[in-house]
Formats: structure tokens, C-alpha cells, sequence
């Protein structure tokens, strides 16, 4: 390297600052592109399990389920690559090789013969879901620094998940008028297109921001950052298996809620609005939890978020009319909004700025592995003993994980 290119990269650097505020376009053109990635989800939300019974006649929950659990595995180990592959391949081509997996999903959802088709459509969007997803946080978690960062990761969270919510609600509106397939999908086209567009041409990289940071870090290096963040690390390890308890409730509300709608004779579309209301206020409310997770104690957030989730998991047992399914869904959005941004928060806390990617992307396989688990478990305690023993069996399992956290979490 020349002196010349030593002062070029000595003037970018100096010109980098950390913060919400000096870095604003960027972090909402991030904002904007979870979106779209959100979007890509919420696609799938409330009409792949209708599509499973009435196009391909699947009936057991566990092959029905399938699609999640593929789905699940994928992105869990897509995200464990993703954080070791930030610093070396750079964000922003993470960000546009997530977004080119995104491009056949939709065709393969409209015009799959077989439902092996739709597994393997999930398995292009878990690649898309653990690079597009995981890259965005990353690089907004990169640009605001220390301060903010709670507030930073609810905003994304907010974006992506609102995204989901409402475009469930929608897929589940044309899906009642138009039918299942394909018109839900053609949404999804062009989430796809815009998603690459945008991360061509309008995204800058941020790991100049992440050497600004660990300048002024003291946080000391993990040494084995896989068994740490998994197991050795009292913190980490408290709240990465939340993580995936989380996912694994979520997973079971994903493939059976829309079935235990379909068992109290609910519509199509009263089914997308169901199950929007859960994804659409856990979206909404982060816009405040994120906030909360700079404030308070991140373990108390966790404790009570994880705690809300089983009562509302229990709760589905006894309720009957809309109203009621209505309410468990502005409970269950509660509580995992109380959750999720305070996850990413707190494992960004506890690791120095350079292992952060990486203990994000284990924390991510963790998590997101509970949508594999919770597809797996649920699937087969509902084809042997029922959908009731399925659901209050995964709330059992959410309360036991909040008191986990109250006991092991600093």
C-alpha cells in the first residue's frame, strides 16, 4: 500500500462517525429493505398451511409443518455463516447474494406442483431470510454505536416485522377473494426485485464503523465465541436459549394457529386478520421496547416478555370467538416485542465490536433453530395427542425458559 492510499483511508476513517442522527440515510434505507425482507415472510403467514390442505391434501401436522422446519434449519445455519463471513466477504454483498436467493421463491410457491416444491421454495428463503435479516441488523447495530442501540434494533425489528403482519393480513384478503394461488405471491416479486435494486446501488458498507467503534471498546475477546455465547457465558448463554425458545413458540403459532382457526370454522379472511394482529403489534411495539432495552434491565425485559408469551400460548386453549383470539394476539405481540430487540441488544453488549457479528450470527442459529425445533416437537405432539397438548406443552415450555433466564441472566 502506498503512502497515497494510506491517506485516502486515513480521511475516510476520520470522516466516520458513530451514531442515529450522522448516519441517518443509510439506517433508513436499512430500515426500508427489512421491510421488504419482513415482507418476503409474511408472504407465507397465514395461507401456506390453507394452501397444504387444499392443493396437495396434506393432512399430518408434521409433514404440513415441514416447510417451517426446512425453513427453520436453513436460516439458522445460513446466520451462523453470515456473522463469521461479515468482516472477510463485507455486508453489503451479504446483503445482495440474500436478496438474489429471494428471486424464485414467489415462482415457486405460484406454480409447485408437489409440496416438495414448497420446501424447497423454503429453503431459497431461509438463505434469504439469515443473510438479508441478519446482514441489516448488523450493519445498523454497526452504524449507531453504543448509544441508541436498543432503539436501533426495535426500529428494524418494528420494520420487519409490521412488514410481516401486514402483508399476511393481505395475502389472506386475496386469498379469501381471489383464491390461494397465485395473486397472494406476485406480491413477493416485487419485494424481491426492489430488494436487490436498493442494495445494488444505494447501500454502503459499515465496516468502517465497526474499526471506529473497537478503537473505543473495552470489552474483553471471547475466547471460544461459539461455546460462550452457547453455554459458558452466563449472560449470553441465558439469553440465546430464550432465543430459541421464542422461535420455537413462534414456529408452533405459525403452522397451527391458522389450523386451530380453521377447527372454530373462521373465513379465510378473518384467518389472515388473526393471525396478522400477533406479527403486526410484536412489529408496532418495538418501536417503544427497543427504547426500553437502553433503559432498563435487559433481564427483567426478557424475564417478563417471555412469561407474557406463555400465558397468551395458554391461553389460545380457552378462547372461542374473535375478540378473544384477537386479544391473545396483542398479548403474544407484547411480549415477544419486549423480547427480540433486547435479545440483539444485550448480546451486542456483552461482546467487543469485532466478535459481535459473529456472536449475532450464533446467537441467530440458536434462535432461529427453534423454528426447526418448535416445527418438529409441536408437529408430532399434535398428530399424537392432539393440538391442545401441542400448544399448552410449548407454553409449559416458554414459562420454564423465562424462569431460566430470571436465574442464570446477570
Amino acid at each position: 500500500m502506498g503512502l497515497g492510499d494510506l491517506c485516502v483511508r486515513l480521511k475516510i476513517f476520520s470522516m466516520v462517525q458513530l451514531g442515529l442522527k450522522e448516519n441517518s440515510k443509510q439506517f433508513f434505507l436499512l430500515v426500508i429493505i427489512n421491510a421488504f425482507v419482513g415482507g418476503m415472510i409474511g408472504l407465507e403467514r397465514s395461507i401456506l398451511p390453507q394452501l397444504a390442505e387444499q392443493s396437495f391434501g396434506i393432512a399430518s401436522k408434521t409433514a404440513l409443518l415441514s416447510f417451517i422446519f426446512t425453513f427453520g434449519v436453513t436460516k439458522a445455519i445460513v446466520n451462523y455463516f453470515t456473522g463469521k463471513l461479515a468482516n472477510s466477504l463485507g455486508r453489503k454483498n451479504l446483503l445482495i447474494i440474500g436478496w438474489l436467493f429471494a428471486l424464485p421463491v414467489p415462482f415457486l410457491l405460484i406454480y409447485a406442483p408437489t409440496w416438495t416444491w414448497i420446501v424447497a421454495a423454503n429453503i431459497l428463503l431461509g438463505i434469504n431470510q439469515g443473510l438479508t435479516w441478519s446482514t441489516a441488523v448488523m450493519m445498523k447495530i454497526d452504524l449507531v454505536g453504543n448509544k441508541n442501540r436498543g432503539f436501533a434494533v426495535g426500529i428494524n425489528e418494528f420494520a420487519g416485522y409490521l412488514s410481516v403482519g401486514v402483508v399476511a393480513f393481505l395475502t389472506g384478503y386475496m386469498a379469501n377473494k381471489y383464491g390461494v394461488r397465485p395473486y397472494p405471491f406476485y406480491l413477493g416479486i416485487g419485494f424481491a426485485i426492489v430488494g436487490v435494486l436498493l442494495s445494488v446501488f444505494l447501500v454502503k458498507d459499515t465496516r468502517q464503523h465497526v474499526s471506529k467503534e473497537n478503537k473505543e471498546s473495552n470489552i474483553p475477546l471471547l475466547k471460544y465465541p461459539f461455546w460462550d455465547t452457547t453455554f459458558r457465558h452466563r449472560s449470553l448463554s441465558a439469553v440465546t436459549q430464550a432465543g430459541l425458545v421464542n422461535n420455537l413458540n413462534d414456529g408452533m403459532i405459525w403452522g397451527l394457529l391458522p389450523l386451530l382457526l380453521l377447527t372454530k370454522q373462521f373465513a379465510s379472511d378473518q384467518i389472515g386478520m388473526l393471525t396478522a394482529i400477533y406479527p403486526a403489534v410484536w412489529g408496532l411495539s418495538q418501536l417503544g421496547t427497543g427504547r426500553l432495552s437502553d433503559i432498563y434491565p435487559k433481564k427483567w425485559l426478557l424475564f417478563w416478555g417471555m412469561l407474557l408469551q406463555a400465558v397468551g400460548i395458554i391461553g389460545l386453549m380457552s378462547a372461542t370467538h374473535f375478540s378473544h383470539f384477537a386479544a391473545i394476539g396483542i398479548v403474544l405481540g407484547i411480549g415477544t416485542a419486549l423480547v427480540y430487540p433486547t435479545f440483539l441488544s444485550a448480546i451486542a453488549d456483552y461482546t467487543t465490536p469485532v466478535q459481535r457479528a459473529e456472536s449475532l450470527g450464533i446467537f441467530r442459529f440458536w434462535r432461529d433453530m427453534g423454528y426447526a425445533v418448535g416445527a418438529l416437537l409441536t408437529g408430532v405432539i399434535a398428530d399424537y395427542f392432539g393440538l391442545p397438548t401441542s400448544i399448552i406443552s410449548i407454553g409449559i415450555l416458554t414459562a420454564l425458559s423465562a424462569f431460566l433466564v430470571l436465574f442464570r441472566m446477570k
